[in-house]
């Protein structure tokens, strides 16, 4: 009896397993066959793993390496190579602060031999290019011809900015994306300011979103970027008891005259003045100062990071690249990577109004456990390279994850191109409210 019982149960499993086959709802290759699959095709930029292909427009040397010294302002001169590509000058001071523009144009002119970890090659063919870049030194131009905002020098910048449209108006690679495809670095806040809105769809390079309308410049569609660091690394960072080897609480060193929020500033050098664990003082850049102030980081378990003109300034990554636990206060600041990195592993964020709490902030501070502090010190000098702006780009530094940034932002302009192309009307998500 129990063997009819078996033989039946074994042909209705057998009917059903076929039915089943027959029917495509079970993969018979996929249980004893595994490797027969077809793999699963993706069309992801990001999931690839190679080099982003970046087509760099071929401009004048006004627009850029011009700008750095006599030599390179020459217009005649062979075209620019790796080999020939002006150093960053060193007595740039300052003004080192918003040459990401510099440190993207080398990586494109870096050719090398070796193409793991980089994250973006150059194309000489604009037709195989997925992202065009814009070779225009637009923050070097405002702090070199227009810094003072009234001079007449202030008409060379306009006059560049004019030219630049003008030659990318014509261009049928920006004539067929909008602009959406092209990579156009705007690092300082008041670079292209005069025609930064004929560009609004472009995808633009910027450290915050401060003096950008959203209209122009947004988290959606732009990339932030880090302020290039003015402060030297600190590369010998082993002390025996890191958290004791730094005597200072909270060092902050630099202008406390600011506008919009970083009038801040003037009510915390108030409050945090004459204490003495804690080093408050007003500074303005200067290469003695910028000396003192690697030394002042390196001695300091926290660096105060206080909003600027601007949500952000270059003192939070000279504080990275010292070790020195950044204790943000800014409320609408955005930070560089940050679907790769997660800030609140290595530094601490307080809002406006909790900094203002008397007492509050620094009782924090004190209260903050050891072990604690050590990991994040840890963690800084595990990240401090991706801060890092360096000819030749080397793998996972500031330049490679700034392309990596403008790799994941191509899907959102594929998909912004294929929509304008097929709407009748104007868009009716910008009509929503």
């Amino acid at each position: 009896m129990y063997g009819k019982a078996a033989i039946c149960l074994s042909f209705v499993i057998l009917f059903l397993v076929s039915c089943s086959i027959y029917v495509g709802t079970v993969d018979f290759r996929s249980y004893f066959f595994p490797l027969l699959q077809s793999p699963t095709v993706t069309r992801s930029l990001c999931a690839t793993g190679r080099p982003l292909r970046v087509y760099m427009y071929d401009l004048p040397r006004r627009f850029h390496v011009g700008m750095m010294d006599r030599w390179s302002s020459s217009e005649g001169a062979a075209p620019l190579t790796a080999e020939n590509f002006p150093p960053w000058p060193s007595n740039s001071g300052i003004k080192r602060q918003h040459s990401v523009e510099y440190w993207l144009m080398a990586s494109l002119l870096h050719g090398g031999d070796v193409v793991e970890g980089r994250e973006a090659v150059r194309v000489s063919d604009p037709e195989t290019a997925e992202a065009f870049f814009v070779p225009f030194f637009s923050s070097l131009s405002f702090n070199t011809h227009g810094h003072n905002m009234t001079d007449p020098e202030t008409e060379v910048d306009r006059r560049l900015q004019v030219e630049l449209l003008e030659f990318l108006q014509k261009s049928k690679y920006y004539q067929r994306s909008g602009g959406r495809d092209h990579v156009i670095p705007m690092t300082h806040p008041n670079a292209f300011r005069f025609l930064r809105q004929e560009l609004n769809a472009s995808l633009l390079i910027v450290v915050d979103f401060g003096r950008y309308p959203t209209n122009v410049s947004s988290l959606s569609k732009d990339v932030v970027a880090p302020y290039v660091h003015v402060v030297d690394s600190f590369t010998d960072d082993d002390p025996l008891d890191p958290y004791e080897s730094r005597n200072t609480l909270l060092f902050f060193r630099g202008n406390t005259v600011r506008k919009d929020q970083g009038k801040i500033r003037v009510k915390l050098a108030k409050m945090l003045s004459g204490i003495d664990d804690v080093h408050y003082e007003k500074s303005v850049a200067t290469p003695k100062n910028i000396i003192m102030s690697t030394e002042g980081m390196r001695s300091s378990k926290f660096c105060l990071h206080p909003a600027g003109d601007t949500p952000s300034s270059c003192r939070l990554f000279d504080a990275i690249v010292s070790h020195c636990v950044p204790v943000i206060v800014s409320d609408n600041i955005e930070l560089p990577y940050e679907d790769e990195i997660d800030y609140t592993e290595f530094s601490i964020f307080f809002s406006m109004k909790e900094a203002l709490e008397p007492g509050y902030l620094l009782n924090q501070l004190r209260q903050f456990p050891k072990d604690r502090w050590l990991e994040m010190w840890n963690r800084l000098k595990n990240v401090s390279h991706h801060f890092e702006f360096q000819y030749p780009p080397k793998k996972e530094d500031a330049v490679n994850m700034l392309w990596r940034q403008v790799k994941h932002k191509l899907p959102g302009v594929q998909l912004a191109l294929h929509r304008s192309r097929r709407l009748k009307i104007p868009d009716w998500w910008q009509r929503r409210r």
